[in-house]
């Protein structure tokens, strides 16, 4: 494989192109890891600093008349440098409150005359200078207008300045302010974190910044696109330590601690924290709780960021473009991790592990997390999105990227097979609804900070592009202009139309096609993947949902030429008679290498199950986890006849070994447990499950000497490996006694990844007093951490028990919810999700759209497209239940004797 970004020849663009697996992920996949954030209201008192602003709140209108009620920033300017000072305290004042003081003074060019300033700024205190909120003043020269008036517009979240006279096109102008903001535990812009440690309550500054709270630290022009450069500057309590994006440079007896300049980046790449934590050195840094620090917590993560960023240099060819790199592990943090520039933030699940403690997914998911966030220091810090409807530029490919980094890291794992269950499926079942969204939107379409939070769900490349673009900002379509440019040097590179019109099919419209062969005539077909066929696709395709389809496929166990399906039909390589035995099969799609599912007619099917019974190991696993996955979500559309062969293909696992194929199938019963398990066809399933796990069970019991001889690595105590099943069962076995035991244990635990162990397992309960306690406890922070609420719920809701008491709760406290946690929260959609995934009745579909009714003038915030996605599943599963059910209990009967 060619160094770098220079993925030119066959296997890189082919790879991209033509339909390997880097289009299935940074074409097909919009992931971010789960956001969660929350909002506090308070505002912080007075404290000593002169008169603070009067607020003017507008009413929102129709069809906003003024720049100011607009929430995109005009482009008349553009920022340079910052120069910031912020002093966080992180003691109580008078009023009880945590606050920080700070300055700002932000250089920016005049690009257009105007006459007006908006600069981003919320929930900050500014302090009014001469009457305003700020002082203007000319660089270089420039004279600047006077202040004619200044105000706060809360609505869109600016600082509005109007001036006497307009600023003058190429000039250089200097705003500064003083403001003041609360500390709060909001997990939002500069924020405060809490933990005990030897029985003393600690406090952390610390920073989240994406995708619109820089300005919740600090007045500033808060878009990707506004990149500069920032002079951070800190004080802090003595004995605490200050971190920023980049080295400190010196540090005084007062604790004033100065950074060196950044490069040119993002607001949301910032980050500055004051804590007493420790770290472990190696070529980076890792910064924990000192207590974890010394446990050895941060050894792992050490061990593998520094192959992984040698790695991703020579991958991107392009050396690290820091002079140093922090990781640090935060108490309180709502998302999985945040790629800041230099100092990458992360909740202690994703960073810290205990060897003795945490299981080997665990250690999976430190490996995944850190390899995701060091492959945005290039693809997403050093060449930046310029607006967030492209959210995919930097997350899909990043996505990606992470399996290759976590794989030279862990090269035994095979985990960039485990690409298709976490990714490619996940991604599957959100963009097979009618309310999905294309990859890239519209600009207009993005423009409230909770349309931004939105864009964070479930749904390259040659060094030439990262020099080109490195520092800046880019679009899409830059990445399409230089694909095409190595496509057309590149002449073993034979593609049926342009790098544009083949990937702007992926990206600009919805969804994806469901493949169908027909192997008695030749016919090849495509068509939308819909998980609910009757739904009604409102969104309009400028492709009419044809999609170009690279089709890479096998015929009894031989690779063949690849193909493009450009059509809703096609004839050309499934030839009539093409099958020369009556045990030949067609296999589509190998390897997963495209975006899309496949169906065949049924003489096909069946040989494919013939083949999985007589020898599985001939099909590729990728593909065992793909025919396993497409047969169960083909059921919905189908006839009873195909419905049952279908299942069928499930007989085989009884001979399975592998985890891919396993996982998928699990993921895929799972619907089936969520469809059936409140009904009396529950134990048919079971039943059948039983049956076919049972030669599993069998094999692990053989190679331990029927559970005597302990593995490698394991200890006689419970293994980190099984305490979450172990857990739960015991907790859903027990009574009041054993909840509070565990209970107790979650409260005094110090190894992150064990606490969120007991926190899922005490959702395991099935008395409903204990689950509506607990249910409380979730939006009390004084009993759970408010990063962890919504996953508190969520866990409740998985529960059989718990689910008509979660979507209760939920219902009652929403406007409690919204108001605290707020309506930007990754997490609402998460929220959403969970309460409503077993909805399969006429009376809950009922209740969702009075929900959605009762909660206009609440509003859903980030969780409005998951709440519009959870009215279409429900419509989807009603239908699938009333016409599969029976046909399905009784066959899971049969095949159960």
């Amino acid at each position: 494989m060619a160094k770098g970004f220079y993925v030119s020849k066959s296997l890189g663009l082919v790879g991209l192109v033509t339909g390997a697996a880097a289009l299935v992920t940074i074409v097909a996949l919009s992931v971010v890891y789960d956001r969660e954030k929350t909002r506090n209201t308070k505002s912080p008192a007075d404290d000593g600093v002169t008169a603070t602003m009067a607020v003017s709140i507008s009413t929102t209108q129709s069809v906003p008349k003024d720049p100011w009620d607009h929430y995109r920033l005009p482009d008349a300017l553009s920022p340079v440098s910052y120069n910031i000072t912020l002093w966080p305290r992180l003691q109580v004042n008078q009023d009880g409150l945590y606050i920080f003081t700070g300055q700002s003074a932000v250089v920016f060019e005049c690009k257009k005359p105007t006459d007006l300033i908006l600069i981003h700024s919320n929930k900050l205190n500014l302090t009014l200078i001469n009457g305003r909120h700020a002082r203007l003043t000319g660089l270089g020269g420039a004279t600047p207008p006077t202040i004619k008036d200044s105000w706060l517009q809360v609505e869109t979240e600016f600082l509005v300045i109007q001036l006497n006279g307009k600023l003058s096109a190429g000039k250089i102008y200097m705003l500064f302010t003083e403001f003041k903001g609360e500390l709060a535990d909001d997990l939002e812009g500069f924020y405060r974190s809490e933990y005990t440690e030897d029985g003393v309550l600690k406090v952390v500054a610390t920073s989240q910044m994406q995708p619109t709270y820089a300005r919740k630290a600090f007045p500033c022009f808060d878009e990707p696109a506004m990149k500069a450069v920032f002079h951070i500057t800190l004080f802090h309590d003595r004995g605490t330590v200050a971190l920023s994006n980049g080295r400190d440079l010196d540090g005084f007896e007062v604790t004033m601690t100065r950074f060196e300049p950044t490069e040119r980046m993002s607001t949301y790449l910032l980050a500055f924290i004051v804590s007493d934590f420790d770290h472990v050195t190696g070529s980076v840094r890792i910064w924990a709780r000192r207590k974890a620090v010394s446990e050895g917590q941060g050894d792992y993560a050490l061990n593998v960021t520094g192959p992984m960023l040698r790695f991703y240099e020579k991958y991107y060819n392009t050396s690290y473009p820091l002079s140093k790199s922090d990781q640090i592990a935060l108490p309180d943090f709502n998302a999985g991790a945040m790629e800041n520039w230099g100092l990458i933030t992360y909740r202690e699940t994703a960073l810290l592990f205990d060897s003795e403690i945490s299981s080997v997914g665990n250690k999976e998911r430190v490996t995944t997390v850190v390899a995701h966030e060091l492959a945005h220091m290039w693809f997403g810090n050093l060449v930046t999105l310029r607006w967030w409807n492209d959210l995919w530029l930097n997350e899909g490919f990043a996505s990606y990227v992470e399996y290759l980094g976590a794989d030279y890291a862990e090269p035994t794992w095979n985990i960039k097979e485990q690409i298709i269950l976490y990714d490619v499926h996940k991604v599957f079942a959100v963009d097979a609804l009618a309310s999905s969204h294309p990859l890239s939107r519209k600009e207009e379409e993005v423009n409230r900070p909770a349309e931004i939070s939105e864009m964070f769900n479930t749904i390259s490349y040659s060094k030439s592009y990262l020099n080109k673009f490195a520092f800046n900002n880019t679009v899409y379509t830059d990445l399409w202009d230089h694909l095409q440019k190595a496509v057309i040097s590149t002449p073993e590179i034979r593609l049926p139309d342009t790098v544009h019109n083949i990937m702007n099919r992926w990206v600009l419209q919805m969804g994806f096609p469901v493949v169908t062969i027909d192997t008695t005539n030749g016919k090849i077909t495509q068509k939308h993947f819909l998980l609910d066929p009757d739904s009604v696709v409102e969104r309009p395709s400028p492709y009419n949902y044809t999609w170009f389809v690279p089709i890479k496929w096998m015929k009894g166990g031989v690779e063949q030429e690849q193909h493009w399906l450009l059509q809703r039909a096609g004839t050309s390589m499934f030839c009539v008679g093409c099958f020369f035995t009556r045990s030949e099969w067609l296999l589509v799609n190998l390897k997963m290498s495209g975006y899309y599912r496949v169906n065949y007619n049924l003489e096909n099917w069946e040989r494919l199950l013939n083949q999985l019974n007589t020898d599985h190991l001939v099909i590729p696993v990728i593909n065992r986890a793909q025919i396993l996955d497409d047969a169960f979500n083909l059921m919905i559309d189908m006839i009873w006849i195909l419905n049952t062969m279908y299942c069928n293909i499930t007989r085989y696992l009884y001979q399975e070994r592998d985890y891919i194929p396993w996982e998928s199938a699990i993921r895929n019963l799972n619907y089936y447990i969520l469809m059936f398990d409140r009904g009396p066809g529950y134990g048919a399933l079971q039943a059948y499950l039983k049956k076919q796990i049972t030669p599993l069970f069998e094999h692990f019991r053989t190679i331990t000497a029927n559970w005597t001889k302990v593995p490698v690595g394991h200890n006689d105590q419970i293994h980190p490996n099984l305490k979450s099943t172990v857990y739960c069962n015991a907790i859903a076995a027990g009574g009041v006694e054993e909840w509070d035991f565990a209970w107790m244990m979650l409260k005094n635990a110090t190894v992150a990844t064990e606490a969120a162990k007991l926190r899922g397992a005490l959702a395991c309960t099935k008395a409903p007093w204990l689950l509506n306690r607990y249910l409380e406890y979730s939006l009390d922070p004084a009993q759970i951490r408010k990063q962890d609420a919504t996953a508190t719920i969520s866990n409740v809701a998985s529960n059989v028990v718990g689910m008509p008491l979660a979507w209760a709760f939920v219902r009652a406290r929403w406007s409690y919810i919204f108001s605290e946690y707020g309506g930007g929260s990754f997490s609402f959609s998460n929220l959403i999700n969970a309460v409503t995934r077993r909805f399969s009745t006429e009376f809950e579909l009922k209740q969702l759209k009075q929900f959605k009714e009762d909660n206009a003038h609440v509003g859903s915030g980030s969780g409005t497209l998951a709440l519009e996605q959870a009215i279409e599943k429900t419509s989807a599963n009603i239908r699938w239940v009333a016409e599969n059910q029976q046909h399905i209990i009784n066959w899971f009967t049969s095949e159960s004797r």
